[in-house]
């Protein structure tokens, strides 16, 4: 119990709220047009996910880091996810209610396997190989994405504008994996600092401005 484990006792605590928040937003906006009942089966699942992926992950964070532009990869498909979410309305209407919740559930399931790879590899570096803070950083992320993701879904509901913080913070999350990805630092990124901070920003900015784009090219076509 010396200061090196308080420390990444408690850098665990804050990566866990930071990086669990995400997986929670994008849960909620997936699983928000669902019924009641179906919210709540996509959100347990989604959940139920995330942590198992995070487990599974866990084992081989060491390696998943060594895999050439992983990270960026993942940041690319966060991007398309938020955009996707942005995307979505109230379709349901003619859509089965089936169909719309295992295509919740896909999104879901996508995007935590992106967001699981960066929570597990802050919580590893930040635990520095001590077996017990991976699992404390594990179980505090269990409920924070499950009170988090119901607390989203609602709120999304009463308040429809938070669609649109909701995937600028996807698009962030997205540019911030893909300026820690290693070799995109290393040959790309070294020593900028400005583009660092930049990128994550102006990519959330993107996101935004290619949903409500497409939004209003589609609703132009559905009127045509």
């Amino acid at each position: 119990m010396d200061t090196h484990f308080w420390i990444g006792f408690f850098n665990i605590i804050i990566l866990d709220i930071i990086l669990s928040g995400d997986n929670a937003v994008v849960i909620g906006m997936a699983a928000r047009n669902l019924p009641p009942n179906q919210r709540k089966k996509a959100i347990l699942f989604g959940a139920g996910a995330a942590v198992l992926l995070r487990a599974s992950l866990t084992a081989i964070a060491t390696y998943l880091l060594k895999i050439p532009l992983l990270m960026t990869l993942g940041g690319m498909l966060l991007l398309w996810i938020a955009v996707k979410l942005l995307l979505e309305e109230e379709e349901n209407t003619h859509v089965s209610t089936g169909k719309s919740m295992r295509s919740a559930i896909k999104t879901i399931v996508v995007a935590d396997v992106v967001m699981s790879l960066d929570n597990v590899l802050a919580v590893a570096g930040a635990a520095h190989g001590n077996i017990f803070l991976v699992l404390f950083g594990l179980a505090l992320s269990i409920p924070i994405i499950m009170w988090g993701s119901r607390l989203i879904a609602t709120l999304l509901n009463k308040l429809p504008w938070l669609v649109y913080i909701g995937s600028a913070i996807l698009g962030y999350t997205a540019g911030q994996l893909i300026v820690e990805d290693p070799i995109i630092e290393k040959y790309l990124l070294h020593g900028q600092d400005t583009l660092v901070t930049a990128i994550p920003i102006v990519l959330a900015i993107v996101v935004v401005v290619v949903g409500v784009a497409l939004k209003k090219s589609i609703a132009n076509q559905k009127t045509a």
